[in-house]
């Protein structure tokens, strides 16, 4: 996939970090605050970028990738506060407490333009499936919600196969029945979410289809 991005070199102190953003916005896309279950709408535009971006971000360990997503068409559906999201390899040493000054440096960036590659990611989600039942994985995704900014910390194999149901989504759902009316579509989730110590409701983040309005210019794939 090819992904057009915008580049920033913010410092703080004597560190220059990287940054990368969307070239143009995700305007049909959102995501609620998981507490504990998120909700992360987009159309097939929003849904295959995120793949490419997810992607991306496995094989970019020390770029930071940001994703606004507040500022798109405002969701009419699902409950609590609409975060950007934040994807950064664990590695990197992020601190959440960083962001708001690293964010406000978002200022002069520059275009860049990536290809990613489909078949690595698809190889590097299998290796992480094939090791996700096993008792002593450590491989997942930590998560933390600060300054409305909602962060992922991961490894390349766990943002591959997160990358992996992404393109799912952007696939599959736009199959799904009553979508050309305007409902959602449940098709997928991020995998591999951390979940906290003592039980309770596990932690998820579901991925939906959902065209954007007016919806007589949907039609189901087949149609």
């Amino acid at each position: 996939m090819r992904l057009r991005l915008r580049r920033f070199r913010p410092r703080t102190g004597p560190h220059e970090h990287r940054v990368v953003q969307p070239l143009h916005p995700l305007r049909h896309a959102s995501l609620r605050d998981p507490d504990p279950i998120g909700h992360l709408l987009a159309d097939h535009d929003g849904l295959n970028r995120l793949a490419g971006l997810f992607s991306f971000a496995a094989y970019s360990r020390h770029t930071v990738v940001h994703i606004p997503l507040r500022d798109g068409v405002p969701p009419d559906e699902g409950m609590g506060e609409l975060v950007d999201l934040v994807l950064v390899h664990h590695s990197y040493g992020l601190r959440p407490s960083q962001w708001p000054g690293l964010r406000r440096r978002l200022t002069h960036g520059t275009p860049l333009t990536v290809r990613t590659d489909e078949a690595r990611t698809a190889r590097d989600a299998a290796a992480w499936q094939a090791r996700a039942h096993r008792a002593d994985r450590r491989d997942e995704l930590r998560h933390t919600t600060h300054a409305r900014t909602f962060f992922l910390f991961g490894s390349r194999d766990v943002f591959a196969e997160a990358a992996d149901s992404f393109a799912y989504a952007a696939g599959n759902g736009p199959l799904h029945k009553r979508v050309q009316q305007g409902d959602l579509a449940l098709v997928s989730a991020i995998p591999g979410l951390r979940q906290p110590p003592g039980g309770g409701h596990p932690f998820e983040v579901l991925i939906c289809f959902k065209p954007y309005p007016p919806y007589a210019h949907f039609k189901r794939p087949g149609r």
